[in-house]
């Protein structure tokens, strides 16, 4: 059940639970809340470049936050890789740990779970990342009461334009209403995600900054390139004409030899020529540009992705593609845990908080890429030290695998698949207990087996009775005598058990359920006649000593 008592966040502000279900940082037309967005790039040189970063370190972000937005739209490979270092962790799984042991802790880390798996999460994350390239992100929560519950039904991503950093630190983040004033963000009600590529001051971490610079001096380039390529790129049209030619026909030379680029048509006198002259040498000047604009990129790659090898295919680069790799795992396993850290103060604070109270231990989410395991290796390690007798839960194994244990009925597959299945001992159906055929076909082998029990048959004593013996010691050998073969076969039907066992358990169900089969009957027989014996011959010696 929500909590419905006064709520203080960490600074000891009260929650104003009825703002918290109303968006109060959405745009606005008419205010300094617009959508509308200026166009800083245009133009852009390094004088004006310059200005428009000193004005966001001076508490003035606007132009900046709108050029940053302008690299993203406008540089394809600035995107490409700024995009590839956001969607790496906003689809990584996310888990919860349980920082407590006590019932109240685990419902707490339950209820986050629940809410976590909402399907629009993985995009909000995404823009929550937005602070990838800008350095820093606000994200407005919009509670509702769902199930008994508070918890936030919208994470709308607002823009970082709305908001300043106060004068005195540049540090610490207020909002923009309407009419422009600076205020407090309100307590649990926004995301303020600092990620940045530098330490310093949140505006100046972001990889926008740098990029901003690449990005101009590439477009330099480009420009340059379109020039050479319009120029260069066709032949040079020459008309000539010859001595007498009036102004007319001069005209008319002129007007084709510039539209003969165009439409590729045009019509002239016989006395008139056109020559195509093709420039010379040019490819040396084409790959310049080229090179100049990879170059460019791969600048860019390294700041953002931290190396090349993913983006960039360069014969002969420093590194590895696996150390490559690595690098950018690096990076995303630092972007992954900085976003945990934001998640779990800005977020998951407030969840519990609303709903349980404060608490002193609070649930923690995690976001993590699950480490592949090289299973080959672990068996090839694990394999000596279980055949020299180490007792290894299956269980365990069997989760390390990935594998299910077998459900009854379940067709096996392995070392026990090719025996056959045992009936139930009550009704014969091989389908209810298939170990009793299993074991049937074990007794059945017997009639080959040579060595310990037939050596043990061909001990068995005489049964003549020596004249002096007390009666005694000859009803003992009689009954050795008679019981000797009975037990024998009792114990080849326990070895050939022991024998196709592949276990102590399996041997002890085997054991239960061929017990009826085991032939116990006739030495029941045997152990009751020499009992009876053996009370008739006690009482007649008793009756001898009396008449005595």
């Amino acid at each position: 059940m929500a909590a419905t008592s006064k709520v203080l966040d960490p600074y000891g502000r009260p929650v104003k639970r009825e703002l918290l279900m109303q968006d109060i940082a959405d745009a606005s037309f008419g205010s300094v809340r617009s959508p509308i967005s200026g166009y800083p790039g245009d133009g852009l040189d390094p004088v004006r470049l310059a200005n428009i970063l000193r004005a966001a370190d001076q508490g003035d972000p606007v132009q900046y936050l709108e050029l940053a937005e302008t690299i993203e739209e406008r540089d394809l490979h600035y995107l490409g890789v700024v995009g590839t270092r956001k969607r790496a962790v906003s689809q990584l799984e996310i888990t919860v740990t349980t920082r407590g042991t006590t019932a109240a802790e685990k419902k707490h880390a339950d209820a986050l779970r629940d809410w976590l798996t909402r399907d629009e999460l993985q995009s909000e994350l995404f823009d929550i990342l937005d602070a990838v390239g800008k350095g820093y992100s606000f994200t407005e929560m919009i509670w509702a009461h769902v199930d008994r519950m508070t918890v936030p039904e919208r994470l709308e991503w607002r823009d970082p334009r709305w908001f300043r950093f106060l004068r005195k630190d540049l540090r610490t983040p207020v909002m923009l209403t309407e009419g422009g004033q600076e205020e407090p963000l309100p307590p649990y009600k926004f995301i303020y995600a600092p990620i940045k590529a530098k330490s310093g001051l949140p505006i100046r971490g972001g990889l926008a900054r740098p990029a901003a610079w690449a990005w101009m001096f590439k477009a330099f380039t480009q420009r340059d390139w379109a020039i050479f390529t319009q120029t260069y790129g066709q032949p040079i049209r020459v008309g000539k004409y010859g001595p007498g030619t009036s102004e007319e026909e001069k005209d008319t030379l002129y007007h084709a030899v510039v539209n003969i680029a165009g439409d590729c048509a045009a019509i002239m006198p016989d006395s008139m020529q056109l020559e195509f002259v093709e420039a010379q040498n040019i490819s040396g000047s084409h790959e310049l540009y080229e090179k100049r604009a990879d170059w460019l990129d791969r600048q860019t790659s390294k700041a953002v992705l931290g190396q090349t090898a993913t983006t960039d295919a360069v014969t002969g680069g420093l590194g590895s593609g696996k150390e490559h790799r690595q690098v950018q795992e690096d990076i995303e396993t630092a972007d992954a845990n900085l976003l945990a850290g934001v998640l779990n103060q800005m977020l998951v604070r407030p969840f519990v908080d609303l709903n349980f109270g404060p608490q002193k231990r609070y649930p923690q989410i995690n976001l993590a890429r699950p480490e592949a395991e090289d299973l080959k290796a672990w068996t090839e390690a694990a394999t000596p030290w279980i055949e020299l007798g180490l007792e290894v839960s299956e269980s365990e194994v069997l989760a390390k695998l990935g594998f299910a244990a077998p459900k009854k009925g379940e067709k096996i597959l392995g070392k026990t698949a090719d025996k056959p299945p045992r009936p139930d001992p009550g009704t014969g159906s091989e389908d209810e207990n298939p170990s009793e055929t299993e074991f049937k076909g074990g007794f059945n082998a017997l009639q080959q087996i040579s060595g310990g029990i037939a050596a043990l048959q061909a001990q068995q004593p005489s049964t003549d009775v020596i004249s002096g013996v007390s009666p005694v010691t000859v009803l003992a050998d009689q009954l050795q005598a008679e019981s000797l073969p009975l037990m024998h076969r009792l114990l080849e039907q326990v070895e050939a058990i022991v024998q196709a066992g592949d276990s102590l358990e399996e041997i002890h169900e085997h054991l239960l359920s061929a017990f009826p089969e085991l032939g116990l009957d006739d030495l029941v027989s045997v152990i009751a006649a020499a009992t009876e014996a053996a009370g008739a011959s006690g009482r007649a010696k008793v009756e001898d000593e009396a008449l005595d």
